[in-house]
């Protein structure tokens, strides 16, 4: 009857189902020299708990904290909180002061120049396109220069000709 009772509580015990009272008869149980050989496997698991029960800790425990630890983490949590405060500022202000009626004219006033400036290069950009229109025929300019270059030798080779004629009748003359 006992050894079922233990076998329930070891079950329990591994489901971690037990009560105080019931780990207390499994501690007992396995402390005694009357364990079971099935159970002989948990024997060194309680005798390793009653063991660790009985040890104490024997070091002193500091009352006061270490001020160089606390001061540095003290310092850095402010420097957290300073470094969120001035992001936080930074994004919020110009937000919440806007611009100021000066640099609101200043922009328009800019925003003016730019479009004027803009609509005189527009201007320039048509006269440009309009003279290289105009220019497009002295693009043909080498062209009518050849052919008259051509013409021209064919009249130096007519006033040769003249000139043969001339000497031949002055020749003649004489």
């Amino acid at each position: 009857m006992v050894l079922n009772n233990i076998d329930e509580l070891i079950a329990k015990y591994n489901d971690a189902e037990t009560s105080l009272q019931e780990e207390q008869q499994l501690r007992d149980y396995f402390n005694s020299d009357d364990v079971a050989p099935h159970l002989e496997q948990y024997r060194p698991l309680f005798k390793y708990f009653a063991m660790t029960q009985k040890e104490t800790f024997t070091k002193d425990v500091p009352v006061i904290p270490n001020t160089k630890k606390t001061n540095r983490r003290s310092m850095y949590q402010w420097i957290a909180v300073a470094a969120v405060t001035v992001l936080m500022l930074g994004f919020l202000v110009p937000k919440a002061l806007g611009p100021s009626p000066e640099e609101v004219k200043e922009q328009e006033l800019a925003m003016a120049y730019y479009n004027q400036t803009k609509e005189a290069l527009s201007l320039i950009s048509i006269g440009m396109n309009a003279g290289k229109e105009q220019l497009n025929p002295l693009g043909t300019l080498p062209g009518h220069l050849n052919d008259g270059v051509e013409k021209a030798q064919g009249f130096n080779q007519l006033s040769k000709k003249i000139d043969n004629i001339l000497n031949q009748t002055q020749t003649l003359k004489n």
